[in-house]
């Protein structure tokens, strides 16, 4: 999954003209004060800037949150910070020896699912950031355009090999190009006084991946059992456990609401994924703003009694059959991760998801997201969760105790 900024804000104006014509987005007249009915502790909100590892941003804050919540940590001072980079650089390794022995036909990309990272996680551990901060090429942010470029075209190269066996130099200096990028992987490192390696250092922030597990929702697949999630970003051909969308729904609540955070897979194309961080199914034609097409035929709700006529926002109707659609028609796709980490209701008592993003202070709610029910309903790819937030129905259905 990946978005860049920048890609955002021209679809988001793009869409926006072609969607509503002549019409203003309602959203960017609305007002919202939300009040926060529960929320999980997160660590600060960080920029992937020009980069597409949202998928490592948000799964890192997730195990974050996990690392906070499993060791009962309280002070803010005390939160963990681990490295998306020492994560992003093994994917590539990992993904650069898959895409050579399938001859090239696999996409090799920024974008990568949640469950890459378990498999890092698991595969080599965790480190702190500051032992690998992915920052060696002279910028202060993330900005990956020129080692994608490069790493594409070396590998491209290597799988391309005329000759009938490779070379044993194309691994080191594959790893060489990421080493210079990124930084090379610490060994040790000490935190608080105590000496670590990644391993022991994972085992230390009580992170087990074989403790967590991935959900969704398509009806074109059977329900209660495992299915791949069938997208090229999906390189390692992870597989979800697969329940009705109402269930998604309860399983997400009930999670937020014990105590759980989750990792979030999710299209943000929509017109209701604003720049300002609210994410509302917005039904555009449905809606009105002041200058709508609304105003112009029936007026305001007391014409001339008031200069601002009142914002109304009404969203699309979501089922399974219109999630699958839109699926199938590449409607919705894996475009972006982020970490939910709560629940509010906005003036008028409607229910929002709490969401930690990766594109830094930005929006009103500097880095937060304020996410409606129907838009998670419809959008979601899936969400990651420790397996103890899972009910106990779906745990049984599952093997697990």
């Amino acid at each position: 999954m990946y978005m860049k900024k920048f890609v955002i804000s021209a679809f988001l104006a793009c869409a926006c003209m072609s969607a509503v014509a002549q019409r203003s987005n309602p959203l960017a007249d609305a007002e919202f004060t939300f009040t926060t009915v529960k929320a999980n502790p997160v660590t600060s909100v960080k920029d992937q800037a020009n980069s597409g590892t949202c998928w490592a941003y948000s799964t890192i804050s997730f195990l974050e949150s996990e690392a906070i919540r499993l060791a009962g940590i309280k002070d803010t001072a005390d939160y963990p910070d681990f490295s998306e980079f020492f994560v992003v650089s093994h994917s590539y390794m990992d993904r650069a020896e898959k895409y050579v022995r399938l001859d090239g036909n696999l996409t090799f990309s920024a974008g990568s699912e949640a469950d890459d990272v378990l498999h890092i996680v698991r595969d080599y551990g965790i480190v702190p950031q500051s032992e690998m901060t992915g920052m060696n090429y002279g910028t202060t942010l993330p900005a990956q355009s020129e080692l994608d470029a490069v790493l594409r075209g070396y590998i491209s190269a290597v799988a391309k090999n005329p000759n009938r066996t490779l070379t044993t130099a194309w691994k080191p200096g594959f790893q060489a190009i990421l080493d210079a990028y990124l930084g090379k992987y610490p060994e040790t490192f000490t935190v608080n006084g105590t000496e670590y390696d990644p391993f022991s250092y994972r085992d230390a922030m009580k992170i087990n991946p074989d403790d967590y597990i991935t959900l969704g929702s398509f009806s074109y697949q059977p329900y209660y059992e495992w299915c791949p999630l069938e997208v090229s970003d999906n390189w390692r051909w992870d597989v979800l456990y697969n329940i009705p969308l109402d269930e998604f729904m309860e399983v997400l609540d009930a999670a937020i609401m014990n105590g759980y955070t989750v990792a979030w897979g999710t299209d943000v194309s929509h017109a209701g994924f604003t720049r300002d961080g609210l994410g509302i199914f917005i039904d555009v034609e449905a809606s009105s703003a002041p200058g709508s097409d609304q105003e112009r035929w029936v007026g305001k709700e007391e014409d001339g009694a008031d200069d601002k006529a009142p914002v109304v926002i009404v969203e699309e109707e979501v089922s399974e059959q219109s999630r699958q659609e839109d699926f199938d028609n590449k409607t919705i796709t894996d475009d972006h991760g982020m970490h939910i980490f709560g629940i509010a209701r906005d003036q008028d008592g409607k229910k929002y998801y709490m969401v930690k993003n990766s594109w830094g202070n930005s929006g009103k709610y500097h880095g937060i997201w304020y996410v409606t029910e129907s838009f998670v309903k419809a959008q979601s790819m899936d969400i990651m969760l420790h397996k103890s937030a899972l009910p106990k129905d779906l745990k049984k259905r599952l093997g697990i105790r």
